[in-house]
């Protein structure tokens, strides 16, 4: 048997549970994985409570990441064997697969190795973040050296592994946050500047640090009204990156009265980790980044998976800086 965290109607945290279920073997093009850290990602929670992109069939799993080791294969698996240390990245639907277990199935395509040095607190804090920034960040050409980036919404694992993926590729990041009281940690964690917004004008601010001219990309997850002072400060030519929607309400195109010479975009990571050669050299990527040092996923916090539903309730108190990441124990616990 194995532990999974199972809801059966949309809600606060407290519609988590963790219960009992049998899972069998994997099937063909699967993986079962023991489990030993699950990511958790804010998306999870948009999913709970019924406000995500898709909507949950009941009763339902969730999670997109985790870190462990290979139990089993099934048909068709290339690759992977039994004992294997590997990671799982986001590129399944929910209602399709999850993470939240001590032992769970997922499909072959969405587990890549983990490198043995790399732990599996670590493992789990990795994927999500650093391919959702890897891919307007580095992958698309748009950020060049010496560019000034605006990183919105600094503080989470996104917002970080961006901050760590521009200082990578030679640009400039700027980041914001809402108050004061994580900008010392922003600057700790790679930020060349910070910008509080509650306190401070924005595009004024960009307009001074980058001498007027503006940012080259502004990468933000917030989406809403507020890309209107977000593309204030964005360099002709420049472009914006939308990939949360952290604000629910309707998302204009920025100026476009004015017809500024920007380009405004949506993305998710899941353009990339569908994508097997995509993925494959984001993969790359990342794994040199941990091993060279230059990439350093930060763990705010963790949970043991008894108590996911008090994770759920501090990642939605919005206090953590980098990743909140569950841990699972094993009676039999010899894990890598």
């Amino acid at each position: 048997m194995a532990r999974l965290v199972q809801f059966d109607q949309t809600g606060g945290p407290e519609v988590l549970t963790l219960r009992d279920v049998e899972i069998g073997a994997p099937g063909a093009g699967e993986v079962r994985i023991r489990v030993d850290a699950i990511g958790l990602n804010r998306a999870e929670i948009m999913y709970r409570e019924g406000g995500y992109f898709y909507d949950p069939v009941f009763p339902s799993t969730l999670g997109y990441e985790a870190a462990g080791v290979v139990e089993a294969v099934g048909e068709g698996v290339a690759g992977l064997a039994e004992g294997d240390p590997v990671a799982v990245v986001p590129q399944f639907l929910q209602t399709d697969y999850g993470t939240y277990g001590d032992h769970v199935i997922v499909p072959a395509s969405a587990v890549v190795p983990r490198p043995a040095e790399v732990e599996p607190v670590r493992a789990a804090a990795v994927w999500m973040a650093y391919i959702t920034a890897y891919g307007p960040l580095a992958e698309s050409g748009r950020v060049r050296p010496g560019d000034h980036v605006l990183i919105s919404a600094a503080s989470s694992s996104v917002g970080l592994a961006a901050l760590q993926i521009a200082r990578h590729v030679g640009a400039i990041p700027i980041a914001t946050t809402r108050g004061p009281g994580k900008r010392e940690r922003l600057l700790d964690a790679g930020a060349a500047h910070v910008i509080v917004t509650d306190e401070e004008d924005l595009p004024a601010r960009i307009k001074e640090i980058t001498g007027g001219e503006g940012v080259r990309l502004a990468f933000d997850p917030v989406a809403g009204p507020g890309v209107e002072t977000l593309a204030q400060g964005i360099a002709p030519g420049g472009f914006l990156v939308v990939y949360g929607a952290l604000d629910p309400r309707p998302t204009p195109l920025p100026n476009a009265q004015s017809f500024p010479a920007l380009t405004s975009s949506t993305y998710t990571l899941f353009e990339i980790t569908t994508d097997p050669e995509r993925l494959r050299r984001a993969v790359a990527f990342v794994n040199a980044g941990l091993a060279s040092g230059a990439f350093a996923p930060v763990v705010d916090r963790t949970f043991d998976l008894a108590d996911i539903a008090e994770a759920h309730r501090y990642m939605a108190a919005n206090g953590q800086v980098g990743k909140i990441v569950v841990t699972v124990t094993h009676d039999d616990d010899t894990s890598a």
